[in-house]
């Protein structure tokens, strides 16, 4: 069995079901079982630029402006603390979560679908890495 089958094969488990649409049933249920295994003591980084960092990233904006906007709004490049899950789910951001960025404390909520772990070896890494990729893969 190769990696991306035993993780089709954990999301089914998740889930209770082989139909991996991305509904509201489908995320409350995801939300309920992030609840109870992710430890909250997680920090967390970007996995790709966040949609209004683009046109930065991809050279189109001034990179001055970033660093201007980037004291504001979260960046992929910021690391975070998990605060909290959010209970409303969202079926086009997915599950969301409450995090302090560790840099100047600032909180924001974001897409889980776009965060990872930082600790690879952690079990809130293969955790979240199976969510955002049932999330994007299945919207």
């Amino acid at each position: 069995m190769d990696k991306f089958e035993k993780q089709e094969k954990r999301i089914i488990a998740i889930l209770g079901t082989k139909k991996l649409d991305v509904t509201r049933k489908t995320l409350k249920t995801y939300l309920e079982y992030l609840k109870k295994h992710v430890e909250i003591l997680c920090q967390l980084t970007g996995i790709e630029d966040f949609e209004w960092e683009e046109r930065y990233v991809f050279g189109f904006g001034s990179k001055k402006e970033y660093q201007e906007l980037k004291k504001t709004q979260p960046s992929y490049t910021d690391k975070f603390s998990l605060i909290s899950f959010i209970e409303d789910v969202d079926e086009w951001y997915g599950l969301l979560v409450s995090v302090q960025r560790l840099s100047d404390k600032k909180k924001f909520v974001l897409p889980l679908a776009d965060l990872k772990s930082t600790n690879r070896k952690s079990k809130n890494y293969q955790l979240l890495d199976d969510y955002s990729v049932w999330f994007v893969n299945n919207r």
